[in-house]
């Protein structure tokens, strides 16, 4: 059992703000949500991997914003009016992630969260926390400080720079 799987176990109600990508539902720990915002134009960094859009100037601080769409290898990337930008702090930096929209912020408790299901070296799961269930709908629950903060996105730190 993982540390992510022992957390979700052992911890209580966890509060987390749910977006769809493509026609799955995601949530991410509320505590690290520092606004949400319209998809707006940004600023392209020349030689930076699809997945980073680019950067915007947030009331003074430039922020680089991923697009989770390409960063997850999901078709058909397309920006219209539900589409926002989901600004994090996570670990002491700021930066946005794109996401097709948000849906709702909800409690669930840890018999709600399941572990996450092995697949193997067939997919990379390391962020998936857990599953958590209400009613029929099914939520992945995302560690998004380890993936924003993981070796790939280290180019966000270098986009930023």
């Amino acid at each position: 059992m993982s540390a992510n799987e022992e957390q979700v176990i052992s911890s209580g109600s966890r509060e987390l703000l749910t977006f769809t990508l493509g026609h799955e539902e995601y949530g991410i720990d509320i505590l690290r949500v520092q606004e949400i915002r319209g998809y707006d134009a940004v600023t392209a960094i020349a030689n930076s991997p699809a997945f980073i859009k680019g950067v915007i100037n947030l009331r003074g601080i430039i922020v680089p914003i991923v697009d989770m769409r390409i960063k997850f290898k999901l078709e058909n990337v397309t920006y219209n009016e539900l589409t926002v930008v989901i600004i994090l702090n996570v670990a002491s930096r700021v930066m946005g992630i794109v996401v097709d929209g948000v849906s709702d912020v909800i409690a669930l408790s840890g018999e709600q969260i399941r572990p996450a299901p092995h697949f193997g070296g067939t997919m990379d799961t390391q962020y998936i926390t857990g599953m958590g269930t209400v009613g029929d709908r099914m939520i992945i629950v995302m560690d998004i400080e380890k993936l924003m903060t993981s070796r790939d996105m280290d180019l966000v730190e270098q986009a930023a720079a």
